[in-house]
């Protein structure tokens, strides 16, 4: 018989969770995005229930606009820690789990982005990774000398440069690199350091890299997105890419367009994981995952819930919150608010419903169910090449991981398609990739 093939699983721990309404819950701390403790007991209850990391999405500045007015002011979306130097703090307070965090290619540099993850990695004896994003708002441009973001081309070309450098940098060093040893006086053998001296449209970067070489090589790469530029970034570089698609069929067409994509940089399926993202409601029973997903739901104030539309459908303040939800109004992105128009149509839904799907996972896939409804769900994904895993995105925290965790894990490790325990003390180990060789190996 054929074994059932493993699942990989991240966590996703940003702010309280998932939910526009989280902070509100009565078993929440609404002052936890700012508290180490908060994460601290997140990522325990992680590695506890041996997830093969935690995951810090990240923004530079705050994304959420006041629109309507009165908006802004409801959001906890406004006020978080800063991921590398809380994963930091995290790393020796954990022993097996992953600590992931964003950093951006548009407002960094390359240099500061592989000393930085290069430490994070010695500091947490091989569980770094680095999620590449590009940064897309006008926000984050304007705490950095910018009125607007840079063209969407250019953004991307600079990102496949970026993630070069980074990854020449990460090579600077062999392994067996530093002899230090004391008799001779010798430090490092020199045959043995090497200086990238990159120079191209973006940059322009000597080398080396002033941290020793990485516990796992490097630190695992994870990269989101479905652009082209996108797909070719995580083709040729990444480890793991975080997916968003709603339904199987639209999960399973991204799956194979990006593994057929990977033959042309001598990559192998294997080398890469699909890990889509889902914000789960489990109860012990139907009712109870309802009851879960309804409480939150009524926690939503509407200016906050209007405000997710916003962007998509316009200023619908003026609208009945109970009534049908009417055509966009100079809509930023056509495309989604074409979808959402279309959703509520097909659903027969009102303006408060809408707002609630979209608030209730901040766009994530919704899924409402029992251990088991849930379990075999994912177990499906996987069977059919839709995923390799899933980032979970839970919808309250601890909350919520403390439900998936009792309820859902123990599910997946009877029908034996996730771990019991840790396979090996890197990240890149548990998630069961090869260690990439250095470029320069072969000279």
């Amino acid at each position: 018989m054929t074994p059932r093939k493993q699942m990989s699983l991240g966590l996703s721990m940003r702010y309280l969770g998932y939910h526009a309404a989280a902070w509100r819950h009565p078993q929440v701390d609404p002052a936890g995005a700012s508290d180490y403790d908060h994460f601290l007991n997140v990522a325990r209850l992680a590695e506890a229930a041996k997830f093969d990391m935690v995951f810090l999405a990240d923004g530079i500045g705050i994304r959420a606009k006041d629109e309507p007015e009165g908006s802004l002011c409801r959001s906890a979306q406004t006020a978080e820690l800063e991921p590398l130097t809380l994963l930091s703090a995290l790393a020796p307070m954990t022993k097996h789990i992953g600590l992931v965090a964003t950093a951006s290619t548009t407002y960094n540099e390359p240099f500061h982005v592989a000393r930085k993850y290069a430490s994070l990695d010695r500091i947490s004896r091989g569980r770094a990774g680095w999620n590449i994003v590009t940064s897309w708002s006008d926000a984050e441009a304007r705490n950095f000398n910018r009125d607007q973001h840079l063209d969407y081309d250019t953004r991307y070309e600079r990102a496949a440069e970026f993630v070069e450098v980074v990854k020449g940098l990460w090579d600077s060093w062999d392994e067996d690199a530093f002899v230090r040893d004391q008799d001779t006086g010798i430090f490092f053998d020199p045959g043995k350091m090497h200086v990238l001296n990159h120079q191209g449209r973006h940059f322009k970067v000597r080398g080396p890299l002033s941290v020793a070489r990485s516990p796992q090589a490097r630190p695992v790469l994870v990269q989101a997105g479905a652009s082209e530029q996108g797909l070719e970034i995580a083709a040729a570089s990444a480890d793991v890419v975080y997916s968003a698609p709603h339904d199987i069929d639209t999960a399973k067409a991204y799956y194979a367009n990006l593994k057929a994509r990977l033959a042309r940089y001598g990559r192998a399926p294997g080398d890469l994981l699909v890990m889509p993202g889902f914000t789960p409601f489990v109860g012990r029973t139907e009712q109870e995952a309802r009851d879960k997903y309804d409480q939150l739901n009524a926690l939503v104030d509407p200016l906050l819930g209007l405000s997710y539309l916003y962007g998509q459908m316009g200023d619908l303040s003026g609208y009945p919150l109970d009534g049908p939800v009417p055509e966009p109004m100079d809509a930023e992105v056509k495309s989604i608010a074409r979808n959402l128009l279309t959703l509520a149509r097909r659903d027969n839904l009102t303006i408060r419903q809408l707002y609630t799907q979209t608030a209730a996972g901040f766009g994530s896939r919704i899924v409402i169910g029992t251990p088991k409804q849930i379990a075999d769900e994912m177990e499906a994904w996987v069977a059919a090449e839709a995923a390799d895993g899933f980032n979970i995105c839970p919808a309250a925290l601890p909350i919520g991981l403390e439900d998936f965790a009792t309820l859902v894990i123990p599910e997946l490790q009877r029908r034996g398609v996730f771990r019991s325990d840790y396979a090996g003390a890197t990240l890149r180990e548990n998630l069961g990739l090869r260690l990439p060789g250095s470029r320069y190996a072969a000279a």
